[in-house]
């Protein structure tokens, strides 16, 4: 049992019960709670201080447990350690720790006057077992009798992490809708969703016509979780209805991340950490990056692996689960999360440690199945077109691996160091990124290994949790630079996360361009507005997302014979005869005529 003295004379007798003098209470209380929670309570007269029980007693001698030394001798509790053994001394050393089993060191200096003036000596960390959580009992005394005034943060502290996820809802839709706006599309893969998501939308089959007529969408990626965004998509048909569902998902994903962090270190810490998740670099290219299915898995695996850290496991396990209708290769991340319950379960709770085998080999069985049946049997080939990006052209053992190996080590640094500073390698839950990062390595793909594109936006709820992990337990290391190096490492993480900013897609929020029309989306308006809705048309990439929620259209060259009624092609500096002559090798038997050109727009029309 820790005890907390407060009062007590050099005689060894409790003081008397009637506040004294102000010019008494000379001595001070360093008082360390929780996971090193200080509060500081000024006390004249008897002493009511909540500490890391909660429990008070009002009495010459308080007990951190809630019992009260009846002797009039003061019990001094110097420090406590995880087995619950006492060092009594007469005097208190300044330290504190909780491991995590809860046992709780509890410190403390108390002086010989008849009154106990315990002010601040450390900074004030709050945590509480929710949301980080501060109650200050400040106790005056007069005649005799206390009056007690609780200032509580609970509330506040619950909301942060839906208020920074509003935050960041509003900055991802901002870059992301705005580059729409602007008609700024990097790829086709806002339109192929946009393309899916109408199909489910009208009650028909899954066509991306960008893939090629009548594409089945199931034949190239397991994707029904796509269906979900039908019912918006019915109500406001437009790209946008996309884009500001990819950044709400984002933005949920901000919430378990930040609740898991000030649960476990604190309200301070846990906003810092979850502002840093807000802002990480793979959150940020992905809201960048048009829209894409992951969008969904973000959310999903922030919510198991918050309860992984809560000890929730089978709740974290059915989290889980509903990733393998995301996207064929997350089946694999599945497996990795129910092998990272099992072994958190495996001596304490075998039956859950055998139930996350059980969805481990879930979730492989479902990646076999996925990419062995189901896709090939939407799939022209009838087979899975991604197994053609693990062939390496060189036939040397490890060349796949070695290929483009500083974009990798580049990636797998850039995951690890400004987000977690290395701590996240301690944790168990880093395991999970392990099935993400080995096909991404394996492709022969360039743009799977570098740091562009939406990849790395499922890794970071991964990376940030395992920090969180590791943090909690490097704080209470054995080596003292290490928890000096845990305990500023939150502040540490966000700083370099703010700076990264600068240069990154958030930053755009900030820039007053970002919210007017640019001269080449003001002239692909005017340009494309000739072209009448419901037509047929064939075009690169630019003019993808300003088409697909009216026409149908067709990826450049990939029309599989159908001859569209339009052309629509961007490209500053091109010519006419040379379109012309594209669509004469691409239609022979038809015949194009230039409809429009504007600012690098440039628009045939069919003749016959």
């Amino acid at each position: 049992m820790t005890h907390r003295s407060t009062v007590g004379d050099r005689t060894g007798k409790a003081p008397k019960e009637s506040p004294p003098d102000a010019t008494d209470a000379t001595d001070t209380t360093n008082v360390a709670g929780v996971a090193g929670v200080v509060q500081a309570t000024r006390v004249v007269g008897a002493t009511d201080a909540t500490s890391a029980t909660g429990a008070t007693s009002a009495t010459g001698t308080t007990d951190a447990t809630g019992t009260t030394d009846r002797t009039g001798t003061t019990d001094a509790t110097g420090t406590t350690d995880a087995t619950g053994t006492t060092d009594r001394t007469g005097a208190t050393d300044a330290t504190s720790a909780t491991d995590r089993t809860g046992a709780t060191g509890a410190t403390g200096a108390t002086g010989a006057t008849g009154a106990t003036d315990v002010v601040d000596v450390a900074e004030v960390s709050e945590m509480s077992e929710t949301t980080g959580v501060v109650d200050v009992t400040r106790a005056t005394g007069a005649s005799g009798r206390d009056v007690f005034g609780k200032v509580r943060l609970r509330n506040a502290a619950r909301l942060d992490p839906y208020l920074l996820a509003a935050a960041f809802f509003a900055a991802y839709m901002i870059v992301s809708v705005s580059r729409y706006l602007q008609a700024e599309s990097r790829s086709w893969d806002l339109g192929i969703f946009e393309q899916v998501v109408r199909s489910y939308a009208r009650l028909q089959a899954p066509v991306s016509d960008l893939k090629g007529p009548g594409f089945v969408i199931l034949g190239d990626h397991f994707s029904p979780v796509l269906l979900l965004l039908a019912p918006f998509y019915r109500l406001f048909p437009t790209p946008v209805t996309l884009l500001v569902a990819q950044s709400a998902l984002f933005a949920i994903s901000v919430v378990p991340v930040t609740r898991a962090a000030a649960r476990l270190l604190g309200r301070a810490r846990g906003a810092a950490i979850g502002g840093a998740y807000g802002l990480s670099w793979g959150l940020q290219g992905a809201a960048d990056f048009d829209f894409h299915e992951i969008c969904f898995a973000v959310p999903l695996i922030a919510v198991s692996l918050e309860a992984v850290l809560a000890q929730r496991y089978r709740s974290a396990l059915l989290w889980a689960l509903p990733l393998l209708l995301v996207k064929e290769d997350l089946g694999l991340t599945v497996a990795a999360i129910g092998l990272v319950v099992a072994i958190r379960t495996w001596r304490t709770h075998q039956a859950t440690a055998q139930i996350a085998f059980a969805v481990a080999l879930t979730g492989l069985l479902a990646f076999f199945v996925t990419v062995g049946v189901v896709i090939p049997a939407f799939n022209d080939g009838g087979g899975y077109d991604y197994w053609a990006k693990l062939d390496p052209e060189e036939t040397a053992p490890g060349s796949a691996l070695l290929n483009g190996a500083g974009d990798k080590l580049r990636t797998l640094l850039w995951l690890l160091i400004p987000t977690t500073g290395l701590l996240a390698l301690r944790s168990p839950l880093l395991i999970a990124i392990a099935p993400t990062l080995a096909w991404r390595f394996a492709s022969q793909d360039e743009n799977h290994w570098s740091m562009a594109w939406h990849y790395d936006a499922i890794l970071m709820p991964i990376v940030f949790l395992a920090f969180v992990d590791a943090l909690q337990g490097a704080r209470f290391s054995g080596r003292p630079w290490q928890r000096v190096y845990a305990y500023h490492l939150p502040a540490a993480v966000l700083a370099a996360a703010l700076a990264l900013t600068t240069t990154r897609p958030l930053a755009s929020v900030f820039d007053g361009a970002t919210y007017k029309p640019t001269p080449a989306s003001e002239a692909g308006a005017r340009a494309l507005a000739v072209i009448p809705d419901g037509a047929s048309v064939e075009v690169n990439v630019r003019p993808i997302a300003q088409l697909t929620r009216r026409c149908r259209v067709f990826w450049f060259g990939n029309t599989a014979g159908l001859v569209p009624d339009y052309i629509v092609y961007y490209e500053r500096g091109l010519t006419a005869d040379t379109l012309l002559g594209y669509a004469k090798d691409l239609h022979p038997s038809a015949t194009y005529t230039l409809k429009a050109e504007d600012t690098g727009y440039w628009i045939l029309q069919r003749t016959r």
